[in-house]
């Protein structure tokens, strides 16, 4: 028999809020956590904004601010995000450190691009020639050995385990955009085989660095919008012209029903669905038919065994970019009929910006503050519609809605698919 599995404690460190409360306030006030990027010199760059973290320290959540700083920004985002959702579940009292696990979607560490840059420097000769040995010679003196393991997508996920005492299943994958919403999904898995009775899962990324922004600009995907910040990311409008890259983490206590009823634990709602495919068609291309991301909901729907009509609010991948919400759009259509029209949907990206591995953990939290409290947030900055894009995308305003199913999908470069599905308990 397959056991349910309930989400009971939610943490976040977001360019909209640096925990749950404050993102959710913000989101529905319709507040735009982007702006002028400042953690580098962005001014030569085409695009000079970004959703960056602001105001946040781990000193925050209890931790000594000085021992964490030689770990790197997405790695401390993880930890306090982490710290929010322990504490908010209550569930360390009483468990037994082999059932409880972490499996995270996080990123790979900042980049130190002005090291590299010293390097590179070093190695080049005035006639242009480049030497490997003076490159190597260099960077065994700059280089920090720490720093540079830092670096490794798998550290947060090892700095959780220790910090929790969590000695079981220990896990990260890294799927881009869709990492922390399939880690959620596999961690929910987990529980449902028997493997563990409660795991911590979500995601952490920043890629707010040159090598990030010089990555997303040769793609064309970044929006030049550099003018109007607040109104650069604008899902679905016909006037979009790329996303805004943002940063954070956000992290979920999933935990096996029976156990959460029986300690009387506060339950967001239950990860009833989870869908999972591939394009199987390009590197940074959806397939313009949406058939993996039709497949996605699909089976995230037979999966929570629920019909079309079930689903209350659909919290998008909504990207800001031309394909991207045109793909989505089609393939809700395609998922749900008819019935797509009457669903609401909206793109909490226009806010926060695109948090990479950390956005669909991110976006499944929004889904159970909306489950909860019968609210959906906005899609702001949607002022031009796109005939290729005509659902209701709750454009501009919060609105009051009382569902019992949501769905949150996450579509990542190279054609990975995630939808979530989690239902009132």
């Amino acid at each position: 028999m397959r056991r349910r599995v309930v989400v009971t404690g939610i943490g976040c460190v977001t360019p909209s809020g640096n925990n749950p409360e404050k993102l959710w306030e913000n989101l529905l006030a319709g507040r735009s956590g982007v702006g002028k990027t400042t953690l580098f010199d962005a001014s030569n760059f085409p695009t000079k904004i970004s959703a960056q973290v602001k105001d946040w320290s781990i000193a925050e959540e209890g931790e000594d601010a000085a021992a964490w700083a030689p770990r790197s920004r997405h790695t401390q985002f993880a930890a306090g995000a982490a710290k929010q959702a322990v504490r908010d579940s209550g569930v360390l009292q009483g468990i037994e450190p082999t059932r409880f696990g972490v499996y995270l979607g996080a990123g790979e560490g900042q980049q130190d691009f002005f090291r590299f840059a010293r390097m590179m420097t070093a190695a080049t000769a005035a006639d242009g020639e480049f030497s490997l040995k003076k490159f190597v010679e260099t960077a065994l003196k700059e280089l920090d050995p720490v720093a540079e393991l830092e670096q490794e997508p798998n550290m947060p996920v090892g700095y959780l385990a220790g910090m929790f005492n969590a000695q079981g299943p220990n896990a990260n994958c890294l799927t881009a955009c869709a990492a922390s919403s399939q880690a959620i999904g596999e961690a929910t898995e987990i529980i449902r085989r028997g493997e563990a009775d409660v795991m911590l899962s979500g995601g952490a990324h920043s890629m707010i660095h040159p090598f990030g922004i010089t990555g997303f600009n040769l793609l064309t995907a970044l929006s030049e919008n550099n003018e109007q910040p607040e109104r650069a990311s604008r899902p679905f409008d016909l006037n979009r012209d790329g996303f805004v890259l943002g940063e954070g983490a956000a992290m979920v206590v999933l935990e096996e029903y029976e156990r959460a009823k029986a300690r009387g634990a506060q339950i967001y709602g239950e990860i009833a669905g989870y869908g999972t495919t591939a394009d199987a068609y390009r590197i940074t291309d959806q397939h313009p038919d949406g058939r993996g991301a039709t497949a996605c909901m699909t089976m995230a729907l037979k999966d929570a065994q629920l019909n079309p009509e079930d689903i209350g609010y659909i919290n998008a991948h909504g990207t800001s970019t031309a394909v991207n919400d045109k793909v989505e759009t089609h393939s809700i259509r395609r998922a749900f009929g008819e019935q797509a029209y009457k669903i609401p949907v909206s793109s909490t990206k226009s806010m926060t910006g695109h948090l990479v591995a950390a956005a669909g953990a991110t976006e499944l939290i929004i889904s159970l503050l909306t489950l909860r409290r019968g609210v959906m947030a906005p899609t702001i900055n949607y002022e031009t519609p796109d005939p290729n894009c005509d659902l209701d995308y709750v454009p501009n305003a919060a609105r009051e809605k009382k569902c019992t199913a949501v769905l949150s999908n996450s579509f990542g470069f190279g054609g990975q698919n995630i939808t979530l599905i989690a239902t009132a308990v």
